[in-house]
């Protein structure tokens, strides 16, 4: 086997086809004309199938140097439909690539050199096709025509134009030999980050991901997969659909949209849990508590605590509509609360209580009871005069006996928020009514969801309404910590005939474009939801959004730190690609330097009058793997992944091709019609704020142009 050259030039002619020219030729005359070789017909058949032989190999050879020159300046079309996309049971498909090694920066280097431009720019001829096709789009007929002719996606057009993924080709081209990249499955238990600006690519990686989730099985049985999806993609929607479906789970198939409450399934965030107190930290965590307000944090929590603890006693499921209800006005719960304790302790106090309140009047009210109903007050007598200890009803009473307006400055960090969860059809969807048997939508919990292997959409019409968007994304979020942590310590099955507490089943959770849900419940689900099953793949676009989101560059480190796999599309934020390249070692490239030089001779009588040399040097320099520019310039549908302990992969993705076996079910077909005529990108609102289809009932759904028509007969 030919040992490798050390300084490996592919960017140049193909010499190799001179030779592979004259071999056919001799091996043509040694068949036609042997005579004129001085050979007989035998041995002309032999000498030409020797030169046919020796002119495969060469054109072998040139034909290496011509498809790297082809891949510089345009890759191949990868194309694969999701009925195509491979699952395995040990692995995840990623993308066809390579792993980036030396050679790979040292070919990279030689494409900006100047003697090699010429190779891995456009040619003349298709520069001059592509200005021609913009002067000939208005000109008259039938000279359109032409450029049509020059725009044509063909092969034998030879100005043919490049695929519109932008960026450059050469990142991904000068390595012809593409493997496909997976990566193991144990190692997503490391959780995963995906990097990428707008519209680069991360939709379709987690298309490429969710869809081999939902159809992998191991050892029989399906896993989890939960997908946050916060300005709702129609296509993501479609595509989870789909493949539930064709995996016969569309049983399992939840969707939760705050925008579409009529279809959505019901969730309540607080209903569930192990401890009493967890519902007053998942309301209470999403509180500011930086200065001042982590005082106020405290007392929301402890009161939220009171509430919970009393409603549980009443034998009442917490929501959010009865834990505001009772914050608002806490005395009606202190008095249902005394009328059931004094049911099963004392009967006849409330004859007593009764007696103190008909001799209440202004005069007699304590100051700091002021406002109160007088039955509140009455039983705050009581209780001073007897001794009794409950600590549900030491609770309310300590909560009624602060003055009316210093209790209402105490919560007013808490009702905002308690706002968010309950205004309009949103409180129907996180405050189920589990008696009405007449309503058809599903009411799931995340323990439900993880023991029946469920699929589970979750789209929070963040562009309509960022902050409730980011209030139900949190406590979503806090619950599943919590899930997590009862399966950690007692498995899915707890509870259950022969429960195993080392049961575990893998729980895949993909959160797109997560820093608008992020918060501190976040955290501690990435950083100890490994233990339990938990598989999280988050996608945004920038460090910056975290950090922003965060407000906290430490704890924005800290969630970056618990990511093991990195996957980064092109960025448009120098620091985010430093989150790759400073991660990677520096390698030695070679350089060639052509010297050459002439010294004219001192005796002016010898023979020599002057000397002269050339001379090829071969010299390394220190080069970074690659360098923030090069993700800076990645085409659409292409990252760089570092996976697998720190191995550096060049990735693409394969391009969607349509499937023809793709139906949904009519409510869901309006949904995600819905979703794609109205869900924009966050920098395009200005395009349709004054669109004449926004102001048209016709494009609006059923239950909100009725009420327009209704506004209007009113007026």
């Amino acid at each position: 086997m030919a040992q490798p050259h050390a300084v490996e030039v592919l960017l140049r002619p193909a010499v190799e086809l001179y030779t592979v020219a004259v071999c056919a030729g001799a091996a043509l005359v040694c068949l036609v004309a042997p005579w004129s070789l001085a050979l007989s017909p035998l041995l002309g058949v032999g000498s030409a199938l020797t030169f046919l032989v020796f002119g495969a190999i060469r054109l072998r050879d040139a034909w290496v140097i011509l498809r790297y020159r082809r891949n510089i300046r345009r890759l191949p079309r990868y194309v694969m439909t999701s009925r195509d996309v491979p699952v395995s049971q040990h692995r995840l498909f990623v993308g066809r690539g390579f792993r980036w090694e030396q050679r790979h920066t040292h070919r990279l280097v030689q494409t900006y050199k100047p003697e090699f431009r010429r190779y891995a720019e456009p040619t003349t001829f298709y520069r001059m096709a592509r200005r021609l096709e913009e002067r000939l789009e208005f000109a008259p007929p039938p000279l359109p025509k032409l450029a049509r002719v020059l725009a044509w996606d063909s092969p034998l057009n030879p100005a043919r134009p490049l695929p519109p993924v932008g960026g450059l080709p050469r990142l991904h081209g000068i390595e012809p030999h593409e493997i496909d990249v997976t990566l193991p499955l144990g190692e997503r238990v490391g959780h995963t980050l995906v990097l990428g600006t707008t519209r680069v690519g991360k939709t379709r990686l987690a298309e490429l991901f969710i869809t081999q989730d939902i159809r992998r099985k191991v050892n029989g049985e399906h896993e989890v997969v939960i997908v946050f999806d916060p300005k709702g993609d129609a296509d993501l929607l479609k595509r989870m659909y789909v493949e539930a479906r064709r995996a016969g789970r569309e049983g399992e198939f939840y969707v939760f949209h705050l925008g579409w409450a009529d279809i959505s399934a019901r969730y309540n965030a607080v209903g569930r849990f192990g401890r009493i107190s967890e519902v007053a930290t998942r309301i209470a965590r999403q509180l500011s508590g930086e200065g001042n307000s982590a005082a106020f944090r405290e007392f929301a929590w402890r009161f939220v605590n009171i509430i919970a603890r009393a409603l549980v006693e009443l034998g009442q499921r917490p929501d959010y509509l009865l834990i505001q209800r009772h914050v608002v006005n806490i005395d009606a719960l202190f008095i249902e609360y005394a009328q059931h304790f004094f049911a099963k302790t004392e009967p006849k106090a409330w004859e007593v209580i009764v007696q103190l309140e008909a001799r209440l009047n202004d005069k007699t009210i304590p100051r700091h009871m002021v406002g109160r109903e007088k039955r509140v007050v009455a039983l705050e007598q009581y209780l001073s005069q007897t001794r009794i200890y409950d600590p549900v009803l030491d609770g309310l009473r300590s909560a009624v006996r602060y003055d009316r307006t210093y209790f209402d400055k105490i919560v007013a960090s808490l009702l905002p928020l308690l706002e968010k969860l309950t205004t309009g059809k949103i409180a129907q969807l996180l405050a189920p009514n589990y008696s009405d048997l007449s309503d058809p939508r599903p009411i799931f919990d995340w323990m439900q969801i993880v023991r029946k292997r469920a699929i589970v959409y979750v789209g929070l019409d963040a562009l309509s309404d960022a902050e409730v968007a980011a209030a139900v994304g949190n406590s979503m979020f806090s619950d599943l910590v919590s899930v997590a942590g009862h399966i950690y310590k007692h498995g899915i099955d707890d509870g259950l005939p022969g429960a195993d507490a080392s049961t575990k089943v893998p729980i895949n959770v993909h959160a797109d474009e997560f820093n608008e849900l992020m918060g501190d419940e976040f955290i501690p689900l990435i950083n100890k939801g490994g233990g339990a099953g938990m598989q999280v793949t988050a996608y945004t676009q920038t460090l910056s959004d975290i950090e922003a989101r965060i407000g906290n560059r430490a704890k924005a480190g800290q969630v970056i730190g618990n990511f093991n796999n990195l996957f980064m599309l092109r960025v448009r934020e120098t620091a985010t690609a430093e989150l790759l390249t400073r991660q990677l070692p520096k390698v030695e490239v070679y350089t060639t330097t052509l010297v050459s030089g002439a010294t004219d001779s001192s005796d002016i009588h010898g023979p020599t009058d002057f000397t002269s040399n050339a001379q090829d040097r071969i010299s390394t320099s220190s080069v970074p793997l690659i360098e923030p520019a090069h993700v800076v310039g990645l085409p659409k549908g292409q990252c760089f992944a570092l996976i697998e302990g720190g191995n550096l992969w060049k990735v693409r993705m394969p391009l969607p091709a349509p499937d023809p076996d793709e139906v949904m079910p009519k409510d869901l077909q309006q949904l995600a019609g819905y979703m794609r005529q109205h869900y924009i990108e966050e920098g395009e609102w200005w395009e349709r704020a004054g669109a004449p289809c926004l102001q048209d009932d016709d494009s609006l759904p059923e239950d909100l142009a009725e009420e327009a028509h209704s506004d209007e007969a009113r007026s």
